[in-house]
């Protein structure tokens, strides 16, 4: 049996996602017990380049059949009609759990980050997409302001851009205010399915990109380990203050990114490679999320000053958008919306 679809099996509470919007793909991981989807500009970049011939009639339509619209509002809408087709694979996991599965993730320009306003605006826009949206915001503090806001108003949403304990917690604060004022109201939060992302592997890349540039060394193991602790105790802290919101396993780098979460009550978003990979692990399925990160390995993270502000529940929202992970990844999302809007542009100027 795949390790994927034995996993789905055994614990019903660990979710696999397919980190996509590609259909092919995501059927893979419908084979194996899948319940989800995600996206973001990167990835729908990279979905249309390996798929163009599937989606050129598409975008020509769009440029033919709409004049005045620039590039943004070809990829804007050619964002969404990627997103419906492989929302309609969940339509019927969605149905049969009431909105607690079933979902794919819409994420908002990753321009806005500043502004809650923007944001909130742009989510509620895509979240009309199709019924089982989720709409991913990044974990700025503008960001955790907006997710607030949109949980109010019935959006179900996905942080993303998130890589520390404090970033979940402030995430998962949030979201609770605004269920209780909808709730307050007589408002239904039944279908709801708030998610927060955290970026195990950017944690990773982050501490090898910034201590590699220093005499600093750290052993491969901690290196490897850095984002399963910071999700460890991000969950620890999740379970024990009975958040409503439900944690995210995303950037996947290595086996311990699966091996280590797998028992636990949270979703792995995982990309159609890695699946594959994960699937062919020779590894024993068995609940490892219960299991803390060796002391040992915690205590070399401890002397490092950007492990512990990922470590660190209290480490303030004001510096969110400025610790090192959340620059470079913000900066490849920026970067993912301009190839993609290159690419449209290709349609538009002939």
């Amino acid at each position: 049996m795949n390790k994927l679809l034995e996993m789905t099996q055994k614990f019903p509470d660990t979710e696999l996602w397919n980190d996509s919007c590609s259909c092919k793909e995501l059927s893979y991981a419908l084979e194996n017990g899948g319940c989800g989807a995600t996206t973001n500009p990167v990835i729908v970049f990279n979905v249309l380049k390996n798929e163009l011939p599937e989606w050129e009639d598409t975008i020509n339509e769009l440029v033919k059949d709409n004049p005045s619209w620039t590039e943004d509002e070809v990829a804007w809408t050619l964002i969404k009609k990627m997103g419906e087709k492989a929302a309609h694979l969940l339509d019927d996991i969605f149905e049969k759990t009431h909105g607690q599965r079933g979902r794919i993730s819409f994420q908002t320009n990753a321009k806005y980050y500043r502004s809650k306003d923007l944001m909130v605006q742009h989510a509620l826009d895509l979240a009309s997409t199709v019924k089982n949206s989720q709409i991913k915001v990044p974990a700025s503090k503008a960001g955790i302001e907006a997710m607030e806001e949109l949980t109010y108003r019935g959006v179900s949403i996905n942080a993303t851009v998130s890589f520390t304990v404090a970033q979940a917690i402030a995430v998962a604060e949030a979201v609770e205010r605004g269920l209780k004022k909808r709730e307050a109201e007589g408002l239904d939060t039944s279908y709801m399915h708030p998610v927060c992302t955290i970026m195990s592997g950017r944690v990773d890349d982050y501490l090898k990109a910034h201590y590699g540039a220093t005499d600093t060394i750290l052993s491969s193991e901690a290196y490897e380990m850095a984002g399963v602790a910071v999700m460890k105790k991000a969950y620890g802290i999740y379970k024990e203050r009975g958040y409503r919101t439900k944690l995210l396993v995303a950037a996947y780098r290595n086996l311990h990114h699966f091996e280590e979460f797998i028992g636990g009550d949270l979703i792995l978003t995982i990309p159609y490679k890695w699946q594959r990979k994960y699937n062919g692990a020779d590894i024993e399925v068995k609940d490892n999320m219960s299991t803390p990160v060796d002391e040992k390995i915690i205590s070399e993270l401890m002397k490092h000053e950007e492990f512990v502000k990922a470590y660190d529940e209290n480490f303030p929202a004001e510096q969110f958008q400025d610790y090192g992970a959340f620059k470079a990844t913000i900066n490849q999302f920026l970067n993912g919306y301009d190839s993609l809007v290159q690419l449209i542009r290709k349609y538009v100027v002939k």
